[in-house]
């Protein structure tokens, strides 16, 4: 078939075959570029998220780890603070045992021996125990420890006596044991610091 239309015409139908393709391409470019920020959008929506979720966990784990190192650290300082209840006892009361316990072993009568010293409930006072090679010398502990010669204590009361046959050889020898609870006198010499002076 023979092209009779004059070139004018050939020429603008050549550009608008040209022009519909680069329409179509245009088109195609746009709804690739439109694919492509939907894809990134998602995948900074996603990585948002993500980096959320794995920050919460993190925070929730730091929080566990303060938590239990709170109560390893409660637990240590309850642990020293048991340590030193007893410290505390002594030192509030003043009391210099070392050489209390000097002055105790030299008021003990003859037959008997100082086996127990228990200041864990100390109230201005403490509970001591001795065995004894017979009743009457458990009763003469008591009676020397109240001794006012001895500044020790301003009372010291007997709460149990106890005598009976052992097969122990060193229980063989004191049978008896005697317990007493003693409070201080008050111008005990045995103490750290001297008891304030009334002012007139």
């Amino acid at each position: 078939m023979i092209n009779l239309l004059p070139p004018e015409v050939k020429s603008n139908y050549g550009y608008a075959r040209r022009n519909t393709k680069l329409l179509r391409w245009s088109f195609v470019l746009l709804a690739s570029i439109a694919l492509l920020g939907g894809v990134s959008l998602a995948g900074q929506l996603y990585l948002q998220k993500t980096t959320k979720t794995y920050a919460d966990q993190v925070a929730k784990g730091n929080a566990d780890l303060q938590v239990q190192k709170l109560d390893e650290t409660q637990k240590q300082v309850e642990g020293i603070s048991n340590d030193l209840k007893l410290v505390v006892q002594v030192l509030s009361k003043e009391v210099l045992f070392s050489s209390m316990l000097k002055q105790i072993g030299s008021v003990m009568p003859p037959g008997a021996v100082l086996t127990e010293l228990n200041i864990s409930k100390l109230q201005g006072g403490l509970d001591l125990q001795a065995a004894t090679t017979d009743y009457q010398t458990a009763t003469q502990v008591q009676v020397n420890l109240t001794d006012p010669k001895n500044k020790l204590f301003a009372s010291a009361d007997i709460v149990n006596i106890q005598c009976g046959a052992t097969s122990d050889a060193a229980k063989s020898q004191y049978p008896c044991t005697v317990q007493i609870r003693a409070l201080f006198a008050k111008q005990n010499p045995f103490l750290f610091i001297s008891k304030p002076v009334a002012k007139p």
